[in-house]
């Protein structure tokens, strides 16, 4: 089937009217018959977006990642591109598998599967594998990880550096102290090599929470996580590098929320950079309950005042972009009460370039349970958002195209 042809038969798979262009209609990407999660978005090496997610058959506990490019029309995608060497890949919609295209066609692919290890049951592996032809071929996967004393790695990420390189950072048992959490590790490719030089660069982290890397167009590298405080504190700090990864600044607070929990949340921060300075949003309970936003005007130094996004206590799994008219859009989920149970829809808020708020709404009706949603900026001031939708058990991918210009 023809790409074009493909991607129009996507279209017309519309699970809810949003508006009567193709650009505000619901995508479903994944197959039918089969458990969909963990959408993520990201661009090929000619700007295309790409939505990346993982399928399984319904009782599996493994699956495969599958892939789709957008069209050159941009309201459409083309066949999903399913990634064999990626075969008994874990879902997990915090521990995303996520797909990364260098300049040079080289695409890099990472995934999380079980470790097997006798000294933890629940270990988990890091596994990335190289295609040096834009995706048509595939070169065995290997572990991020080699290092016998490394049997659990998880909650990673990826990130382009300027360089035409790729960055990783990810959680990692090997730590030098007794103190809770895990150590955030952090590496860089080196051409065909992969992954080189890996180092720690944060200790004490919390072990079930997704870190998020992100390259700003200066070339710093950011990186946000939920740290252990005091033993006990589990709230959301804040690394720069601004020598190109070979140092990083002390991990700061980005809110002084003092949660103490004696367990993981499961719900990592977001970050994004515009002209006027860091924008971050992560869920808490502590001083206040659900998914807040914050800003530092300079580069880490401070930070606003936390603001809440949303009216529900138990909004979660925030994500944000940045967009090209430097506004910042923001996505995540939260349980609404729908006839005698509960679904979950995705709640937007769009906030101008300072963090002023302009637009605040739900994206998905209380009738579709929609959970995950993760968003990405493309051209024209528009975004793209992914997220997963559930009928029973079993898991779907939607996609919409939302205008920022008439969400004002």
């Amino acid at each position: 089937m023809k790409p074009l042809i493909a991607g129009i038969i996507v279209w017309l798979l519309v699970s809810c009217q949003q508006g009567n262009t193709p650009k505000e209609q619901v995508h479903l990407l994944s197959g039918s018959g089969r458990d969909a999660s963990c959408p993520f978005i990201t661009k090929d090496a000619t700007g295309h977006p790409v939505i990346s997610w993982v399928e399984k058959e319904p009782a599996a506990d493994t699956g495969t990642m599958y892939y789709a490019v957008a069209n050159d029309d941009g309201y459409t995608f083309g066949t999903p591109v399913r990634i064999p060497v990626t075969t008994g890949v874990r879902p997990h919609d915090e521990n995303l598998p996520k797909l990364l295209f260098k300049p040079d066609g080289t695409v890099i692919v990472m995934f999380g599967v079980e470790q097997h290890d006798a000294r933890n049951k629940y270990a988990g592996k890091v596994m990335y594998a190289q295609s040096f032809d834009k995706g048509s071929t595939w070169e065995p996967a290997v572990p991020l990880v080699t290092d016998t004393a490394g049997y659990d790695q998880r909650y990673f990420d990826m990130a382009l550096l300027p360089s035409g390189e790729a960055a990783a950072i990810w959680l990692d048992n090997r730590k030098d102290t007794q103190a809770e959490g895990s150590t955030l590790y952090f590496a860089t490719t080196a051409a065909k090599a992969g992954f080189q030089e890996a180092r720690p660069i944060a200790g004490t982290v919390c072990q079930c929470c997704r870190t998020k890397l992100y390259v700003a167009g200066n070339g710093d590298i950011h990186v946000a996580y939920r740290d252990i405080i005091n033993d006990t504190i589990r709230d959301m700090v804040h690394q720069v590098s601004v020598n190109k990864g070979q140092t990083f600044s002390a991990p700061v607070r980005i809110s002084a929320d003092n949660w103490v929990i004696n367990g993981c949340p499961h719900t990592g921060p977001a970050l994004t950079a515009n002209s006027q300075g860091l924008h971050f949003t992560w869920f808490t309970m502590g001083g206040g309950q659900g998914v807040f936003y914050c800003r530092s005007p300079d580069n880490g130094h401070t930070y606003t005042q936390k603001e809440s996004l949303s009216k529900s206590p138990m909004a979660k799994h925030p994500q944000l972009a940045t967009t090209t008219a430097d506004q910042v859009a923001i996505v995540w989920d939260e349980p609404v009460k729908w006839r005698d149970g509960f679904n979950s829809r995705i709640g937007f808020q769009l906030k101008s370039a300072a963090g002023k708020t302009m637009t605040a709404k739900q994206l998905t009706p209380d009738s579709v349970y929609a959970a995950f949603p993760v968003i990405s900026a493309i051209q024209q001031n528009q975004v793209l958002v992914a997220y997963k939708e559930k009928t029973g058990d079993t898991g779907r991918i939607a996609a919409v195209w939302l205008d920022m210009e008439t969400m004002h």
